[in-house]
C-alpha cells in the first residue's frame, strides 16, 4: 500500500484517481455484446453463455424446482440472518413518506405531486468472484416496497448452469418475479432490449464490474434508465489516534476481497497509526481466503498522510467514496461535514460490513466519484413522480393575465389563446 505524506492540494485529482482499464477496449467490448444480444436475442446469450461463463445453457429461466432445491440447501442459521436482515432492511426503507401534499400557488390554482411505481424494473446481481446475495436484499426489498409489478433479476451462472442456492432463496424470499441465469454486460443487454426469454424493462439497477457499468451507461445512451454508475467497490477511512488499528486494517481487506480492482483508502493524522495499520493488514490478510485478490487491490491503493482532520474532510470530500468510515474523536460532529460520499459509518464500531448486509440502510451506492451528485438506492429510486395541476375558472381568471404576458413574450400565440379562450364569457 503506498504511503503519501502531506500531499499538496494540487496533486489530489492524480493522487486519488481510480483503477481502470483500458477505456477504448472497454467501450469496443460492450458494444459489441449490446449489439449481438439486440440482434439475436436469446441466441446471443447462449453464445455469451459459453464464452465468457464456459456453460452451455439452453434456459434461461429459473424455473420452480430451482427454487425448491435452492430453499432446501439453504442452512436454517443462514435463513434466519436473512430474515433479520431483511426486517431491518425493510423497517428503514419503509419510512419513505408518499404522502401527497396539495399546494395553492394561486387562488383557485392547485398542484401536487404524486409519486408511482416504475412497473418494469431489472436487477442485477454479482457473482464473478463471490455471489453476493445481500444484493438481492438491497434491490428487491426496496422494489417491492415502491409497488413494481415485474421485479426482473439476472445474475450469473456457475460451472453447472446454475444460480447460488442462496441467491435464488433470497430473491424467491423477497418478491422477484422472474430470475434469470445470465451475468456480465449480456444481462443488461438482455434487460435493456428484451429477447425471446427476457422481457425489456424500463430501468436497471445493480453493481457489477467495469464491463457491467459500461453497459449500464451504454444502454442509458439508447434511452433505457439506470440507478447509477456503480462500478468495483471502494472505501476510505478517516482515522486518527483515536482509532483501533486492527479494526481499520479490517475494513480495509473487507473491501479490498471485493475484487483486484477494487479501491481503499486511508487518510489519517497519524503516521504511526499508518504504520500500524499497514502491519495489521499484513497479519490479517494471510488468515484470508481470498489473498491473493485483496492483495491485488491492496497494492493498487493508498494511505494518506494529512496534517489535520479538517484537511482530511476537505480531501475525502473531493475523492467521494462509496463507503466512508470516520473512526475519529468527535465522529459525530465529523460526519456533519460529509457531503460527497456513499454511505457513512460513524465511530469505530460502525464497520462498513454493517451496512452491506443488515444494518438496514442500502449498500448500493454511487461508485467512482459518483457520490458528488448519486445517492445510494432507495425505494425513490423505484418510483418516479407526475406533477398534477387543477384550475378553476377562479384560477385561470387569477393566472391568466400572468401566462398571457408569458407567452406574447416568448411569441407563443396559440399558447396565449389556450388562457385568452378560457377567460372569456362562454
Amino acid at each position: 500500500m503506498q504511503i503519501i505524506k502531506y500531499p499538496s492540494i494540487e496533486i489530489w485529482a492524480e493522487l486519488l484517481r481510480r483503477p481502470t482499464i483500458d477505456a477504448t477496449f472497454l467501450e469496443r467490448t460492450v458494444a459489441n455484446i449490446l449489439k449481438d444480444v439486440r440482434e439475436h436475442g436469446d441466441a446471443a446469450l447462449r453464445h455469451c453463455a459459453r464464452h465468457f461463463d464456459k456453460v452451455e445453457l439452453n434456459e434461461f429461466l429459473v424455473a420452480e424446482e430451482e427454487f425448491r432445491e435452492a430453499e432446501s440447501s439453504v442452512p436454517q442459521e443462514l435463513k434466519d440472518a436473512i430474515a433479520v436482515a431483511k426486517a431491518n432492511i425493510e423497517r428503514f426503507h419503509a419510512v419513505e413518506s408518499s404522502e401527497r401534499n396539495v399546494i395553492e400557488t394561486t387562488p383557485g390554482v392547485f398542484c401536487w405531486r404524486k409519486n408511482v411505481a416504475i412497473e418494469m424494473v431489472g436487477l442485477y446481481i454479482p457473482a464473478g468472484s463471490a455471489p453476493l446475495f445481500s444484493t438481492v436484499l438491497m434491490l428487491v426489498i426496496p422494489a417491492k416496497l415502491a409497488g413494481c409489478r415485474e421485479i426482473v433479476v439476472t445474475s450469473p451462472p456457475n460451472a453447472e448452469g446454475k444460480i447460488d442456492p442462496t441467491t435464488l432463496y433470497t430473491a424467491k424470499l423477497c418478491g422477484a418475479t422472474k430470475v434469470f441465469k445470465i451475468g456480465g454486460a449480456q444481462a443488461i443487454a438482455a434487460m435493456a432490449f428484451g429477447t425471446e426469454t427476457v422481457p425489456p424493462v424500463y430501468k436497471i439497477f445493480g453493481p457489477g464490474n467495469q464491463f457491467v457499468t459500461e453497459a449500464k451507461l451504454q444502454v442509458l445512451r439508447s434511452g433505457v434508465a439506470i440507478d447509477m454508475p456503480a462500478g468495483p467497490s471502494e472505501v476510505a477511512v478517516l482515522a486518527d489516534n483515536s482509532c483501533v488499528p486492527a479494526f481499520v486494517a479490517a475494513d480495509l481487506l473487507s473491501q479490498a476481497e471485493h475484487g483486484p480492482d477494487s479501491q481503499v483508502v486511508l487518510v489519517s493524522t497519524s503516521e504511526a497509526m499508518i504504520d500500524e495499520t499497514l502491519n495489521e493488514i499484513e497479519r490479517q490478510i494471510e488468515s484470508l481466503p481470498r489473498k491473493s485478490t485483496a492483495a491485488t487491490a491492496i497494492q493498487n491503493s493508498r494511505a494518506i498522510l494529512v496534517k489535520d482532520l479538517e484537511e482530511g474532510v476537505e480531501l475525502l470530500n473531493e475523492y467521494a467514496p462509496e463507503h466512508l468510515i470516520i473512526a475519529t474523536q468527535n465522529a459525530d460532529s465529523l460526519a456533519e461535514t460529509i457531503v460527497n460520499a456513499g454511505s457513512v459509518f460513524i465511530g469505530n464500531y460502525s464497520c462498513e460490513s454493517a451496512g452491506d448486509y443488515a444494518s438496514g440502510t442500502n449498500h448500493t451506492l454511487p461508485t467512482g466519484g459518483a457520490a458528488r451528485a448519486y445517492s445510494g438506492l432507495s425505494v425513490a429510486s423505484f418510483t418516479k413522480s407526475i406533477t398534477f395541476q387543477r384550475l378553476t375558472a377562479e384560477g385561470i381568471h387569477n393566472l391568466g393575465p400572468t401566462i398571457e404576458t408569458m407567452a406574447a413574450a416568448e411569441g407563443l400565440d396559440a399558447h396565449k389563446n389556450a388562457v385568452e379562450i378560457r377567460r372569456r364569457p362562454l
